[in-house]
């Protein structure tokens, strides 16, 4: 299937992302993946990017009338190979598609979402996902997305070492750019450079990895230390909820944040400047110390910088 191409950027929206090892996969869908991931270390294959499906999923939405939900489940996946380790990320679409459909249900009033998605395109998609439900019982996504917003649970899997930063490339002179570039085996742009050295601009990125083992150890101590000095409420439930999601996965798996589209919405000193979750780290370990002002001040300064973002949405 040809690459739909627009000019559209990609959404506003960070991804908590696990890569499972191939081994994790049953047949025959290990060989499905297998295949799949040898077809895109060919030069010539067809890569698959995050704006990739974002432009697919916007093509749906326009149509008339739109299409929340994919018909198929999608059979792409993001691929990163580390030591010799082959690990895939499936986009599985369609759920995901269902479950932002539920959010978005509690998240717009009824008339605007009745606009948004006619009563009767919901209504079938709901039916479909009460289908689905039925017949996966223990079906889950490989990606989070979170909407102008990275959530403070997100960052307690990470530690400030493992943060990854790449400025914006700026444009550069040389003959006009060529063909819009693939993406490398992480999903990430590969930029060649022009017959003179000149490349075009990209975007920056900003994103964290990490083995699986390390974000179970970090989630199950900073989880003790929140439940053990806070009440129960959304910080704590977001954080357990996390927690539950990853162990749905191998335990040699990998977890990736990536602040996506978002880096459209921060500037770029404030990017890169962006060290949260070593703040998120420093709040939780005044909490243990038992210096629940600290730990106060610092959660405070996190959400109000994201809220200035999130605020952004209603901008005009």
């Amino acid at each position: 299937m040809p690459t739909l191409r627009t000019s559209v950027r990609p959404p506003y929206a960070a991804y908590l992302r696990v890569y499972e090892p191939l081994t994790a996969f049953p047949e025959p869908e290990r060989s499905y993946w297998q295949d799949y991931a040898e077809q895109r270390r060919d030069p010539d294959g067809e890569r698959r990017t995050a704006l990739d499906e974002g432009r697919r999923r916007l093509a749906d939405l326009i149509a008339v009338p739109p299409m929340a939900v994919p018909e198929r489940e999608s059979r792409d996946a993001f691929v990163h190979e580390l030591d010799g380790v082959l690990y895939l990320c499936p986009w599985w679409t369609r759920l995901r598609s269902w479950i932002a459909l539920g959010e978005l249900r509690e998240a717009l009033p009824a008339a605007l979402l009745d606009a948004v998605v006619p009563p009767v395109v919901r209504a079938q998609a709901e039916a479909d996902w009460d289908r689905w439900r039925a017949q996966h019982p223990d079906g889950r996504p490989w990606i989070l997305t979170s909407t102008w917003n990275v959530p403070v649970s997100w960052f307690l899997l990470f530690e400030d070492g493992e943060r990854e930063y790449v400025p914006a490339r700026r444009p550069e002179a040389g003959p006009a750019a060529g063909p819009e570039p693939a993406a490398g085996p992480e999903g990430e742009p590969v930029v060649p450079e022009d017959a003179d050295g000149a490349r075009p601009p990209s975007a920056p990125v900003l994103r964290y990895r990490t083995p699986m083992s390390h974000a179970r150890r970090r989630f199950a101590r900073g989880f003790r230390v929140l439940r053990e000095n806070l009440d129960e409420g959304p910080l704590v439930e977001a954080v357990e909820e996390v927690g539950r999601w990853l162990e749905e996965f191998h335990p040699r798996s990998l977890v990736e944040l990536d602040y996506g589209g978002l880096v459209h919405a921060v500037a770029e000193a404030s990017l890169a400047d962006d060290h949260t979750a070593l703040e998120v780290a420093a709040g939780v370990a005044a909490l243990r110390e038992g210096d629940a002002a600290q730990a106060a001040s610092s959660y405070r300064a996190i959400t109000d910088r994201w809220r200035r973002i999130q605020e952004l949405q209603y901008a005009n």
